[in-house]
């Protein structure tokens, strides 16, 4: 942490849904009418489809086991060289794995927002990291507990308060943002201040212990006592597990740091300053978060070895939570799926941690196992963790048709029965710090279009180019195939959303929480963090100062 908290004030947030209804975010009153939940049925692009619907005879348990910044490749059952990730793996053989799945958000508050309500940041309008979760819109959570079943968190949520009411039946050992508020600086983004926590991330780096690798711990051990009680309940569960690894700080455990050596670790893709992306807004967000100006060639392995080790100690804290789940007896009736918020870059293109759209950002891993799950199964449909509310429904037979169009995504589970739908959109979006402006991002077939409002946009052929070297809308411009995919990328965005309206909005709200925190000087001088302190920390700084 690099700097002492500073007061800030917190006024009552009021949040604009829509043009008419508006949400109290500390009465949890909604006034000026009637917010219409079911607007999402003209999304053919990502709802389900007309004759879908769930399985409502299913009925079983619902485990989500989720970690933080956690790349799609950086798993042995993705065929990485280096990474050791076992317990995954095992899971990857008697599941299926998403190969193509991807954060609404790639930064964590919007994106768990996005998650709990599953549904786009721009509809539910929890833009950045001073904007989180509030326990409104309506939450899967809400949903299932609603219906009879146990919903339950364990660790990391990133939400306003454990003080709202978020859907779950209990919450244990939660995380939330600092304060209540956040991250206050990330608003300012028509005139960026200097990050100066940006030193920290090569600061520390290496092996040890952090409050980070203590706080998976604990998680781990009340995940493992909560599951090993279900032995004797018969009451229906739905179960969700946040782990923060492999999250910096990067400091892994000695027994993770040490099996991997920095010496012949892989090396950064692209990460020559030539190489490097000429996008202006890509720039803008590599001149906030200039962290890799900070790092030597021997830091750089040596946070390369600490991340991979972060990921191993990950690992085998979701093999303990498997392994409780079987103790329990209700693994044959319990539907797993582990996944991350968003993925981490890690030095590719010379980027550092998430906010682009790039796959080592914007794409997660996505594993499920369980009843009607496909086994040592490889879906390249996209997927989304706005995928995981319908998914919720759909496992433990709490929904109706009616209930499944609540949600713009798909179960997962079926996903995972059909066939590959390669021409399936999927969709991020990014507005918080470091930007100057919205990003949105869509994938299908082998083609990524993200359109920059205001900048020009950016066009990849994963197929041909999987480490996004090239980019197409830049130097294949008249290139007749090209041409159709920036049109095609297009047309899928606008039947998505309407970027500018959207980012125009997004302003328009950013300023008002602004000025609801007390100004731009009152945001510049907030308390400033590379990562959320845990509980504990946050208690403490509670006691030595108001946020």
């Amino acid at each position: 942490m690099s700097a002492a908290p500073r007061s800030i004030s917190t006024p009552s947030i009021r949040i604009h849904w829509s043009g008419e209804i508006r949400r109290s975010h500390d009465s949890g009153t909604i006034a000026g009418g009637i917010l219409e939940v079911g607007l999402f049925r003209n999304f053919s692009l990502v709802r389900s489809g007309e004759g879908e619907k769930m399985n409502a005879a299913s009925g079983n348990n619902f485990l989500i086991i989720i970690s933080d910044e956690h790349r799609r490749d950086a798993m042995g059952c993705a065929g990485h060289p280096v990474v050791k990730t076992p317990n995954l793996d095992r899971l990857a053989a008697r599941g299926t794995v998403f190969e193509n799945a991807y954060t609404p958000s790639p930064v964590c508050v919007p994106a768990r927002a996005s998650i709990a309500c599953g549904d786009f940041v721009h509809r539910i309008r929890c833009w950045d990291s001073a904007t989180p979760y509030c326990g409104f819109p309506m939450s899967w959570m809400h949903l299932l507990r609603d219906k009879g079943v146990e919903v339950t968190s364990i660790g990391k949520l990133h939400f306003r308060s454990a003080k709202d009411d978020n859907g779950f039946s209990r919450e244990i050992l939660s995380m939330h943002v600092v304060g209540g508020v956040g991250w206050p600086i990330g608003l300012l983004r028509k005139d960026p201040p200097v990050f100066e926590s940006a030193p920290e991330l090569s600061a520390r780096v290496g092996a040890g212990t952090s409050s980070y690798t203590d706080y998976d711990r604990a998680i781990t051990g009340a995940a493992c006592d909560w599951l090993r009680a279900r032995e004797a309940s018969d009451v229906p569960w739905a179960t969700f597990v946040s782990l923060v690894s492999p999250h910096y700080p990067l400091v892994a455990p000695r027994e993770y740091y040490d099996l991997y050596d920095p010496e012949s670790v892989d090396f950064p893709i692209a990460y020559e300053h030539a190489r490097r992306p000429r996008h202006s807004e890509v720039k803008n967000i590599a001149r906030f978060f200039d962290y890799d100006r900070h790092f030597d060639r021997r830091e750089l392995r040596e946070a390369r070895v600490a991340y991979y080790g972060l990921v191993s100690f990950m690992d085998n804290c979701v093999g303990r939570i498997l392994s409780a789940l079987e103790q329990s007896g209700q693994s044959d009736n319990t539907v797993v799926i582990y996944v991350s918020d968003h993925g981490d870059m890690m030095g590719d293109h010379g980027l550092w941690t998430k906010q682009v759209m790039y796959e080592g950002s914007a794409g997660v891993p996505m594993i499920m196992a369980g009843p009607f799950v496909p086994e040592g199964k490889r879906v390249r449909t996209g997927t989304s963790l706005i995928d995981l509310a319908p998914t919720a429904v759909d496992v433990t037979g709490t929904g109706s048709r009616s209930s499944a169009e609540l949600f713009p995504g798909r179960s997962l589970r079926q996903v995972a029965g059909e066939e590959d739908d390669l021409n399936r959109t999927t969709f991020s979006e990014y507005h918080d710090g470091g930007s100057t402006t919205g990003a949105f991002m869509v994938r299908w077939e082998n083609w990524k279009f993200v359109h920059y409002v205001g900048h020009e946009a950016q066009l990849f052929d994963l197929a041909l180019d999987p480490h996004e070297l090239r980019d197409l809308a830049r130097d294949n411009v008249n290139d007749p195939v090209v041409i159709a995919a920036l049109q095609e990328g297009e047309r899928r965005l606008r039947a998505i959303c309407d970027p500018e309206e959207v980012n125009a909005r997004c302003f328009d709200d950013q300023e008002r929480r602004i000025a609801e925190l007390g100004g731009i000087e009152a945001c510049k001088g907030a308390y400033v963090f590379n990562h959320t302190p845990t509980p504990d920390e946050q208690r403490a700084l509670e006691k030595g100062s108001a946020f």
